[in-house]
This record gives structure tokens, sequence and C-alpha cells, in this order.
């Protein structure tokens, strides 16, 4: 079998990876199929969201209404870790220390996001104007609406998969 020059093969295998969608830094592969440019919100091709079947108007009062429900369906860290780190590359985040970024449900478990979906999960950034906390506290005031009547369960993932950051607003929450 014939011998290959190393720099035809470096060549070849570069042209591959870019077709299959991959870049090549430092002698390594990296996904980079979803934007930034949608920050403060998940690159909508990549994660559009996903809702847990369970969850109902008609079920709520025995899922996300009762106070701990969230924690049995949570996904343990040792899943979105793994996730996180994955979805980092994806992005083309150039921080990719872990600790800058939460796992987030993008329809939150409070309102009847899917617990383990990659359409639902990403890495979003601690850092930045709009944050994981803020949209935590969002998300919040939305679950309290849903549980208390004031807001349906459907409007309130339609105002968080259209713009978390306005959310409020749009239901005449804030």
């Amino acid at each position: 079998m014939s011998r290959i020059a190393r720099p035809l093969v470096t060549t070849l295998s570069t042209l591959a990876l870019a077709a299959a969608g991959l870049t090549v830094t430092a002698g390594t592969a990296h996904a980079q199929s979803c934007s930034e440019a949608y920050l403060p919100l998940p690159d909508p091709s990549c994660q559009p969201g996903d809702l847990n079947p369970d969850v109902t108007q008609a079920t709520i009062d025995s899922t996300i209404c009762v106070s701990g429900w969230t924690a049995t369906v949570r996904p343990p860290s040792s899943y979105t870790t793994a996730l996180k780190k994955k979805q980092i590359v994806e992005y083309g985040y150039t921080d990719t220390n872990t600790s800058d970024y939460e796992e987030d449900h993008f329809v939150p478990l409070e309102l009847g996001g899917a617990p383990k979906s990659e359409l639902n999960l990403w890495p979003e950034p601690q850092y930045g104007a709009k944050t994981a906390a803020n949209k935590d506290t969002v998300e919040n005031k939305l679950k309290k609406a849903v549980c208390a009547g004031t807001v349906s369960l459907a409007d309130a993932q339609n105002a968080i998969i259209t713009d978390w950051t306005t959310a409020l607003s749009r239901l005449g929450l804030s």
C-alpha cells in the first residue's frame, strides 16, 4: 500500500471536516453550528425549545404547581455538564470555562419544559446584560401566574420561546 504525504492527508482531512460542518483548530475538530448572534436567547435552529408532554394545563396542579416537582424531573449534573461542554463548542464560544455558563432549560421545567431534550437545553452565559439569573426571575413570575390561573400555561410557554426578555410585559405581568 502506498504512503500518502502528510500534507495531503492533512488537507484532505480538513476538507472532509469542513464538508461535515466542522472546523479544525490546533489539530482538533470542532463543530460550530450554533450562533451567538441571538444572545441572550439561544439560537432557534439549535434550541427552539421543547415541551414535556406530561405537563399540560390539565395537569399543572399535579406537576409544576406542586412544590418540589421540578426536582423529580431535573436531569443529573453528569448529563447536563457533558451536554454543556459539547454545546459550548457548538456555539463557538471563545470562553470555554464551563462555570461561566448555566446549562439552562430554554422552556424552564417550571413551565413544562422537556427535562433532557437537547432542543431545550443550552449553555446560557452567566455574563452580559441579560443573564441566566435574570431569566430565572422571569420564570418564577410566570410560574406563579400560571399556578394562580392568571396566565395559561401555553401563553407562558409561548412568551418564553418568543423572547424571555419581554415575556412579562407581553403578558401584562411587569
